[in-house]
């Protein structure tokens, strides 16, 4: 297992289409939900405990080998906002062409081929760690610094905020991503006995609601 991968695959600038997209940053700030660093730190906490969460344990379960297309479908049930079912496979489809230059591996190729419009985002997150050599704890601590690290880097571009403020947003977040990204590993172990109802399956409805009224927005800065 190579600790490099792992830099590789959580770093912002890993060609996977994440910048374009805000983790529904965007919708908070314009509803002033989302206005200095503090709310920014609780909406990033809230995101983290429930989208971040069931993206980690979905992540680590593909990574740990799980059937993929059925996290597919485990992640379809997860998910009950079209807008945001159309985003996560957008950025699957994107991280699958960066994942396959980079790792290429029989699980990718067989998880492209079954899903040629694009399979959920962590679900190919977790694939691609496995190709990478990495560990299912691995693969649910890239999904819950993403999680985060999105909306804090869209909350910079959208709000002016000091990028050293932001930045330490995410350090104070240090032990929940650790507490998140082990319960999220946890309940991919059991899910190998227990099947995909082991895994996470937290709601955050509010992000449902704001990510549906953003897709229809006609001027926007961010795709989610």
């Amino acid at each position: 297992m190579s600790r490099t991968a792992l830099l590789v695959l959580a770093d912002g600038r890993f060609p996977a289409g994440g910048h374009a997209h805000s983790g529904g940053m965007e919708a908070a700030v314009a509803s002033g939900r989302v206005h200095d660093t503090a709310s920014l730190e609780a909406f990033c906490r809230g995101r983290l405990h429930t989208a971040g969460l069931v993206a980690a344990g979905l992540a680590a379960a593909a990574a740990d080998g799980y059937d993929a297309l059925a996290l597919d479908e485990a992640a379809d049930t997860r998910t009950p906002v079209p807008a945001l079912r159309h985003i996560a496979r957008r950025l699957g489809r994107q991280l699958m062409r960066a994942a396959r230059a980079t790792w290429p591996s029989a699980g990718l190729d067989h998880l492209a081929r079954h899903r040629p419009r694009g399979a959920h985002q962590p679900v190919v997150l977790g694939v691609t760690a496995r190709a990478a050599g990495l560990t299912p704890l691995d693969a649910a601590q890239a999904a819950t610094y993403e999680s985060v690290g999105g909306p804090a880097t869209a909350a910079v571009r959208l709000l002016s905020l000091d990028p050293f403020d932001a930045t330490a947003v995410l350090a104070r977040l240090a032990d929940d991503l650790d507490t998140v990204a082990d319960a999220a590993a946890d309940a991919a172990g059991r899910a190998a006995t227990e099947g995909v109802a082991a895994l996470p399956a937290a709601s955050a409805p509010l992000l449902d609601i704001t990510g549906e009224q953003h897709a229809a927005w006609t001027v926007r800065l961010f795709a989610s």
